[in-house]
């Protein structure tokens, strides 16, 4: 049976409730719940936060000459000329001492709480409009944080962003920020920020320590991406950002929200966490929305032609060939013939009794009980301890193995040789093996644990997945009639690839995996980082690697 892992519910986009607490350890809560567990205000629906914002002039809490015009043009020019989308970044926002105080009171006030989903893994505050109906006891520990909550949604804010980005009238009253911290593990791919009357995106930079510049190899850039028009006609991301933007203290970052251009991403993490020496990349992100009804400068949305990310992943939009050999039979049976010339060079199940009644009959009866069979040792030994250190050597060879000590890798490790990456990145990335040249003969070796790396991972790809008896043999355990099929050797490189959780409303699909992935390799005593690093992980049984298939009850799936 397939081994599963339970996740985080995918987020449905509606705003989600105040999960933003303090520590009870400083604040007692003013109610109670039945059950005697703590419970925090609630917002009231009916007051306007703009009316609660009560700095006259949030001026002197901005860096000296941000407002200044000569400045503004500068930041204009850049983000009319920034490319692969527009977007500015201000070396410095806030004054300093502020952002330090707001610092101190998220890591001592605030409470984070874990989110994790198909799309990203994040420790998150809730929204800090919220901080208007705390109780003045509460308020009274977070100063900071609010004159910068306040600042930033302040009039002279606002004017501040629509002359750099011509974005148009902003809201005062819908106001939409968090406080994020990243530490190892956790990312966010890539979307379009494309929700609702969202205007402008935004993040202010607090990586911690503060007096230490935070690395790239610690990961954690801004990833921005160029996009291309797609079959469909819809703009998509292009599988490698053009633009690669590290954290730094008290940087500003904003862009305008468009959908099908402002594709982005936030690189894995791989430092920080419990235990560690206290690195984590800490910021305060959001969005401007637009006016909203009975502010100055309201107009109603119209309606968008150009998909948005979320829109887009309701499709797969995987390419399936034909399979019309099992349209034209009722009655399916694997030939000793067949049997032997597909399956013998490849597996370890003997080719005499795959097609034996009472075998096929078991494995048969679990799938339809299960909607999922796991197949252990499918490749025949000799092949199987041929891959491994092979496959290692690759990975090694290509700046992806273990001696990385845990750094994300380039964008370009792995695509060399043989293999490509294939996006687009909004709902999949993963390096797939290049066609085979025109008119190019295919190598047949024998056995074929002598043949290389690339040909065994071809000849899987393209003899034994995509043979008639393999889908024959599929058909039978699996009781159901393929009509087309797909078959590709994909390989996920870390800190890089991924799938995004999507589906095919119009058919079914079965999945059929054969997991190719080398088992961890404990480090050894040294102090090498690579060893350190290796020692510090629990590994793949653990998730912390990723790389687990993950499905909902409407897929059905083979695991070898």
């Amino acid at each position: 049976m397939a081994r599963t892992h339970d996740r985080s519910p995918s987020p449905d986009g509606s705003p989600s409730p105040l999960v933003k607490r303090l520590k009870t350890s400083h604040i007692s809560p003013t109610l109670s719940s039945e059950d005697g567990s703590p419970h925090y205000p609630t917002p009231p629906t009916d007051i306007s936060t703009e009316s609660l914002i009560i700095i006259p002039d949030a001026t002197p809490n901005f860096a000296n000459d941000l407002f200044d015009h000569n400045n503004i043009a500068r930041l204009n020019d850049d983000y009319v000329k920034s490319t692969p989308f527009k977007y500015a970044i201000v070396d410095k926002l806030f004054q300093d001492d502020l952002l330090k105080k707001v610092k101190d009171e998220c890591l001592s006030e605030l409470r984070f709480t874990e989110k994790e989903t198909d799309i990203y893994k994040v420790n998150q505050t809730g929204d800090l409009a919220s901080l208007n109906f705390l109780t003045p006891s509460q308020i009274a520990r977070l100063p900071g944080l609010l004159s910068l909550r306040d600042a930033l949604y302040s009039p002279q804010f606002r004017n501040f962003l629509r002359s750099v980005t011509g974005c148009g009238p902003l809201s005062g009253k819908k106001q939409d920020m968090s406080v994020n911290s990243y530490t190892r593990g956790c990312h966010l791919l890539n979307h379009d920020d494309v929700i609702g009357s969202r205007r402008v995106s935004y993040i202010l930079y607090m990586p911690l320590p503060n007096y230490t510049l935070w690395s790239k190899d610690w990961g954690g850039a801004l990833e921005l991406y160029p996009v291309r028009v797609n079959e469909d006609g819809q703009p998509e991301p292009e599988a490698v950002p053009a633009k690669s933007i590290p954290p730094s203290w008290n940087q500003f970052i904003f862009f305008e929200v468009q959908p099908g251009k402002s594709f982005h991403s936030v690189e894995e993490v791989v430092v920080g966490g419990k235990g560690e020496d206290g690195r984590e990349r800490l910021s305060v992100s959001g969005w401007f929305h637009a006016a909203q009804e009975g502010e100055e400068g309201y107009v109603p949305e119209p309606p968008v032609e150009v998909k948005s990310s979320r829109e887009q992943l309701v499709r797969s939009a995987s390419f399936l060939l034909p399979a019309p050999f099992l349209i034209l039979t009722t009655s399916l049976r694997l030939s000793q013939t067949s049997t032997s010339t597909v399956f013998k060079p490849y597996t370890g199940v003997d080719p005499e009794v795959l097609p034996d009644p009472r075998t096929m009959q078991a494995l048969s009866t679990r799938f339809v009980e299960e909607s999922s069979l796991e197949l252990h040792a499918f490749l025949n030994t000799p092949l199987a301890e041929s891959l491994e250190p092979r496959l290692r050597a690759l990975d090694t060879k290509d700046g992806l193995g273990e001696d990385r000590a845990g750094c994300v890798p380039a964008h370009t490790c792995g695509t060399a040789g043989s293999w490509a990456v294939r996006g687009p990145p909004h709902k999949w990335r993963y390096c797939v093996l290049k066609p085979r040249e025109e008119g190019r003969p295919a190598a047949a070796v024998m056995p074929r644990s002598a043949s290389s790396t690339d040909q065994i991972m071809r000849s899987l790809q393209d003899e034994l997945f995509a043979s008639p008896a393999f889908r024959a043999w599929l058909a039978i355990v699996s009781r159901l009639m393929p009509l087309r099929y797909a078959v590709e050797a994909r390989r996920f490189r870390p800190g890089l690839d991924y799938t995004l959780a999507t589906s095919e409303e119009k058919e079914a699909r079965l999945d059929v995996v054969l997991g190719l992935t080398p088992p961890a390799r404990a480090g050894s005593d040294s102090e090498d980082e690579g060893d350190r690093y290796m020692r510090n992980q629990r590994g793949w049984q653990a998730s912390e690697w990723g790389g687990w298939e993950v499905r909902n009850l409407s897929f059905l799936s083979f695991f070898f």
